[in-house]
């Protein structure tokens, strides 16, 4: 079975990363629960599993680490070792250097990273000679065993072999095979169901059985195995020098697979077979009568191969053809835009019904599309736990860590860029929200800080907040810090009011840290994040109270690619703003605009609305005609609101985003383009940037 690895290699990295993760998570709960058996055995399996996949590929230095790891994993779970802060320190260090390995092998490297420092510290851990330990071990693992039943340890009853329908080449070869004295075997194995990667696992068994034999048929054939396409397992004839017990011990070693049959054949299986007898029937004249058991293995549809299908109903995609999907989807959207606007011009009832039914179909496309395209956030949450463990660690400070909402869902885009700006903003919470323990004793607070991170749907946004109820955020301080780095003056700090103070935080080069450290202090961290959420058409606000904590709430659009948006008029130009950012609409006289400070306000429901003329801010001219009334448009910028003055209002629409390109990608207040149904071509304005 000849197979070009290098297909596998994105399957590979992806399978990896997920159990590196899952052995993160798995090794934080580990710390907390030492004795238990059943997160140390799933934290064995995916190290078993990753060095099984990692040999198969050729990455031998991420084999080797993976193999020490598992004999220090394998001594924790037999009771010989205890799961102490040292031996959990370095096996969070073997995962760190694992995480490099495939990074390094994602960028076309070969994943050579020598890690003889980390296999030096694991082989010092299994031979630390603590007499404690090795007088309880025996103790600890006879307590935690399970029992096992009398009936269990008995060897399951060999089935009769199904034997594949051969041509006279094969059996040829068979015959030459006895001839020879070689042995021949009947080799069913079983596949793991949850298993993502069955084409490589068919490959390490093919791989396995050859280095002292040859394979001379496979069912399913072997271009089947080769692309995955088989049930529960598949059975083999092999020919081999091996004895059965070599054989068994050498597949036994390969994750995700259990040897479910070997049978030492002998010449009459393949001489007493009728010629009519076909694949998946037995073929030995003991055997012929019973029923077979194995309709699936062979390939047939049977009842079990239906209970496999339903086990995992998932594939992976690439990326790259949800977008290209996507694409259609918004040209689709855009000619259905055309269509109304002919409907509405022509007055054609036939052609009205029509139009709905397109609208109807298309809304449940782009649903579907957009559902495919969705995630769980977990996928970024799951990178903080360990983070916000090492940090609490170097600050020596005490952090309960809370997760909430990890299965909201959010598009592919947007969880591939939020994972560094929500880094920020949790480790600004531990470094400048929390307190050290002795500090919160102090002040009648629990010696344990609570960090929580949250995410939740509302409506077609997903709202994320990290929480710390350390010591708020101080007004004075920012104003103090502001003063010191020349961004205020006296007169402004002042005047400033609370909401104003709180802006700086994300303005550039601004840190109320007292001292630089690896953590903090340089001046780089909130502008940042508010940079990257804006860029995903988001927001990002803080709401505090001295002395009890910080909230930053970031707003997200649930996707990037197609959007609602509110159509209005300057001009000669239409524009379009993003619906999440739109607040309210309005229609104001021109006696309720009001001139303070060279500001237009207006009071609006008891609230003073600063207001801005969008022919201003896009400098296009403005619609002639009479200006007794203006159409204002309230947005929401953080914490703050604006009306943007436009001379109509259009309506609200799905919008497909397309990017500016190069020449006009570095303009201030523009999120992109669309093309509305008539044609023209509609700029997105970016809230965010465009005052």
């Amino acid at each position: 079975m000849n197979m070009d690895m290098s297909q596998y290699l994105d399957l590979f990295l992806d399978e990896s990363r997920e159990h590196v993760d899952n052995m993160n998570q798995k090794l934080l709960e580990l710390e907390k629960k030492p004795d238990d058996l059943s997160v140390l055995n799933e934290i064995f399996r995916s190290a078993h599993t990753l060095k099984g996949m990692s040999s198969t590929m050729g990455f031998d230095d991420m084999a080797d680490l993976t193999h020490h790891m598992e004999n220090v994993l394998d001594d924790l779970k037999e009771g010989e070792l205890s799961a102490d802060t040292f031996t959990v320190d370095v096996l969070f260090r073997c995962l760190d250097r694992l995480q490099l390995m495939l990074d390094n092998i994602r960028e076309g490297g070969s994943g050579g990273i020598n890690s003889s420092d980390l296999v030096d510290l694991l082989d010092q851990i299994r031979n630390r000679e603590l007499v404690e330990e090795k007088e309880t071990g025996v103790q600890h693992a006879a307590a935690i065993a399970e029992p096992v039943s009398p009936e269990a340890l008995e060897p399951e009853p060999s089935e009769p072999p199904i034997v594949p329908d051969m041509n006279e080449y094969e059996l040829a070869v068979i015959r030459e095979a006895f001839a020879r004295q070689l042995n021949v075997f009947y080799i069913k194995v079983l596949v793991d169901p949850d298993c993502l990667m069955k084409q490589v696992r068919a490959f390490m068994v093919f791989k396995a059985l050859e280095e002292d034999g040859d394979v001379i048929k496979s069912d399913p054939p072997a271009q089947e195995l080769d692309e995955g396409r088989y049930g529960e397992g598949f059975a083999v004839i092999l020919v081999s020098k091996a004895e059965e017990d070599d054989i068994r011990s050498r597949l036994e070693q390969i994750s995700e697979i259990r040897v479910a049959d070997i049978q030492k054949l002998n010449a009459g299986a393949f001489y007493t077979a009728p010629p009519s007898v076909k694949t998946g029937q037995v073929t030995t004249t003991e055997s012929s009568k019973q029923p077979t058991k194995d309709s699936d293995i062979a390939g047939d549809s049977g009842p079990t191969q239906e209970r496999v299908q339903k086990i995992r109903q998932t594939v992976r995609v690439d990326i790259q053809r949800l977008d290209n999907l996507m694409n259609l989807v918004g040209e689709l959207v855009i000619n259905k835009g055309r269509l109304e606007q002919i409907g509405q011009s022509q007055k054609i009832t036939e052609l009205n019904e029509t139009i709905e039914q397109i609208d109807r179909i298309t809304t449940d496309l782009q649903n579907e599309v957009m559902k495919v395209r969705m995630v769980p956030i977990k996928q970024v949450f799951n990178r903080f736990p360990r983070m916000v463990r090492d940090l609490a660690h170097e600050l020596e400070k005490e952090v309960n860590f809370i997760l909430e909402g990890e299965e909201t869902e959010l598009d592919r885009t947007v969880i591939d860029e939020i994972g560094d700006p929500l880094m920020h903003l949790l480790r600004n919470a531990i470094d400048h929200g929390l307190e050290i323990p002795e500090e919160r004793v102090a002040l009648g607070k629990p010696r344990i800080g609570l960090v929580k991170l949250s995410a939740r749907h509302e409506g077609n946004n997903v709202f994320i907040e990290v929480i710390d109820d350390g010591k708020g955020i101080s007004v004075q301080d920012i104003k103090r810090k502001a003063l010191e780095k020349g961004m205020i003056t006296p007169k402004e700090s002042e005047q400033m009011d609370a909401d104003s103070a709180i802006s700086l935080l994300f303005r550039p080069g601004f840190s109320t840290a007292e001292n630089v450290t690896d953590v903090s202090g340089r001046g780089v961290g909130l502008d940042v994040v508010k940079s990257k959420i804006e860029s995903l058409n988001g927001d990002i606000s803080v709401e505090f109270q001295p002395g009890k904590g910080t909230i930053f709430r970031i707003r997200l659009p649930l996707t990037l690619a197609i959007i609602q948006a509110l159509l209005v008029g300057v001009g000669d130009e239409t524009y379009a703003i993003p619906l999440g950012s739109v607040d309210e609409t309005t229609m104001l006289s021109r006696d309720e605009i009001k001139l303070v400070q060279n500001q237009e306000v207006v009071l609006l429901r008891g609230s003073v609305l600063p207001l801005a003329r969008l022919h201003q801010l896009l400098q296009v001219p403005k619609e002639q005609g009479a200006d007794d009334s203006v159409y204002v448009v309230v947005v929401r910028k953080g914490d703050k609101r604006t009306g943007l003055v436009c001379d109509n209002l259009i309506g609200q629409q799905d919008i497909v985003i397309k990017s500016l390109g190069k020449l006009l990608s570095g303009i201030g207040g523009l999120a992109g383009a669309t093309i509305l149904g008539d044609g023209q071509v509609a700029l997105i304005l970016d809230v965010g940037t465009l005052f």
